[in-house]
């Protein structure tokens, strides 16, 4: 069952302007309270360094991203229709030149993915369906971004409740904060200061 809503940009820039977006089961955008944590969580971070947006969605992570100061946004998203949704709302605000969608798959999009030399910030939010279905892909993708970003890169991911977080790579590695049922997993790679300190 598909259901409009709107969903606001939290702070920044942006703040208070709003998304419209169409939900379902299989599209549910990141609760704001989840993103107020996750951004309250990399807080230095954001301002001018490249942010990554990996299964987009609605977009609303990465816009928020754009409103707070990232550098970069790229926005990877292989739904045509969501994908131009995010174009759309980046017109609406004035940020285009702040992002860029990628209408990509993400599993090959991470295969061919050139990091740059720089830290940077990426965002996973995989649909419940490749939680269930796709848990080996997924944990292949996340290695493969872990493996590939500069050192003092921050990688977190969204889950829920209930999802087996030992089928991520060393699991032990990643630090876990609990919103609800929303896990926000973050782990950042050895290098530069911790980002990582609410």
């Amino acid at each position: 069952m598909q259901q409009k809503t709107q969903v606001r940009i939290v702070a920044g820039t942006l703040r208070g302007r709003r998304l419209n977006v169409v939900v379902s089961e299989t599209l549910r955008p990141t609760p704001q309270m989840v993103r107020e944590a996750l951004f309250s969580i990399l807080g230095n971070a954001i301002p001018d360094t490249d942010f990554y947006d990996v299964f987009s969605g609605t977009g609303a992570v990465g816009l928020e991203a754009i409103s707070r100061g990232a550098r970069r946004v790229y926005f990877i998203e292989r739904d045509f229709n969501l994908a131009n949704a995010i174009e759309g709302h980046a017109k609406q605000f004035g940020v285009h030149a702040h992002g860029q969608v990628l209408r990509s798959d993400a599993y090959r999009w991470a295969e061919r993915w050139l990091a740059p030399p720089e830290p940077v910030n990426l965002f996973l939010s995989p649909p419940f369906a490749d939680l269930t279905g796709r848990p080996a892909g997924l944990r292949q993708l996340i290695e493969q971004l872990y493996t590939k970003m500069a050192s003092g890169s921050v990688l977190v991911v969204q889950l829920e409740v209930g999802y087996h977080s030992d089928l991520l790579p060393e699991p032990e590695a990643w630090e876990t904060r609990q919103y609800g049922r929303n896990l926000l997993l973050i782990r950042q790679k050895e290098g530069a200061g911790d980002a990582t300190e609410a």
